[in-house]
């Protein structure tokens, strides 16, 4: 069954995902030079993204093959990702829960093959 839509949608926001998690280690680096206090917790709660990210984008990849296991998958990085850094997450969050719950809920449509 074609699953683009799960697909897309979990690449976006897997994608996007990635760079907003990198504007937050950017973000815990500049507060590091600056000696502002709780800066490095920003930083490791930008890598914490950045593996939430990867997550959406092994689940995109196998939305496809094993769509209820991606599912979780992207619900799992959507969850993280807003915990981890949550303003910066919005976005790709909203896509990859978006991909998460079509990707468990959407039902198999099966071929019907007509006889000649």
């Amino acid at each position: 069954m074609k699953r683009t839509v799960e697909f897309i949608f979990g690449l976006i926001g897997g994608i996007i995902g990635f760079i907003c998690a990198l504007a937050a280690l950017f973000i815990g680096g500049i507060g590091e030079a600056f000696n502002a206090e709780g800066a490095e917790t920003v930083g490791n709660l930008g890598v914490a993204a950045i593996v939430f990210s990867i997550i959406a984008i092994i689940g995109a990849a196998l939305v496809k093959s094993k769509p209820k296991f991606a599912g979780v998958l992207f619900l799992i990085s959507a969850i993280g990702g807003f915990i981890s850094i949550s303003m910066f997450y919005i976005l790709p969050g909203i896509l990859i829960l978006i991909a998460g719950i079509m990707a468990l809920f959407k039902k198999e449509q099966e071929d019907k093959k007509v006889n000649t």
